[in-house]
């Protein structure tokens, strides 16, 4: 079984993350190499797998009460958040090579972009 994102504001943000990222690695590659363009996909990976993380425990997570949906949300913000320090202490740690303005600079705009699921009609 394949697991899909029910929730069509979520696709449309994971979605625009994936082009930003790509975008982003290929400016950063032609500005500042081979190096910075993997920095920046990185930057951008972390950001969308912690993206998918939070849909995938919100969407496990159906509630039936306003307090469910609330502790499903926090739930989903806590696994996002804690899975985008670790693997960013991941990239950091063993990637000697790392562009940090580039990967930082791609992993904020990419979760900037998750914050516009709110902005996305779900019809």
């Amino acid at each position: 079984m394949m697991l899909q994102i029910q929730s069509k504001p979520v696709r449309a943000v994971l979605w625009w993350q994936v082009v930003l990222t790509i975008f982003l690695a290929a400016i950063a590659g032609l500005l500042t190499g081979i190096h910075g363009m993997a920095s920046a996909a990185l930057g951008g990976l972390v950001s969308v797998t912690a993206g998918l993380a939070f849909a995938l425990v919100m969407q496990s997570g159906r509630s039936q009460s306003a307090d469910g949906t609330v502790i499903a949300a926090l739930r989903a913000e806590a696994i996002k958040i804690g899975l985008a320090v670790i693997l960013l202490w991941l990239v950091l740690a063993l990637y000697k090579d790392v562009v940090p303005i580039v990967f930082i600079g791609s992993f904020i705009l990419s979760i900037l972009v998750f914050s516009m699921a709110f902005f996305v009609r779900d019809v």
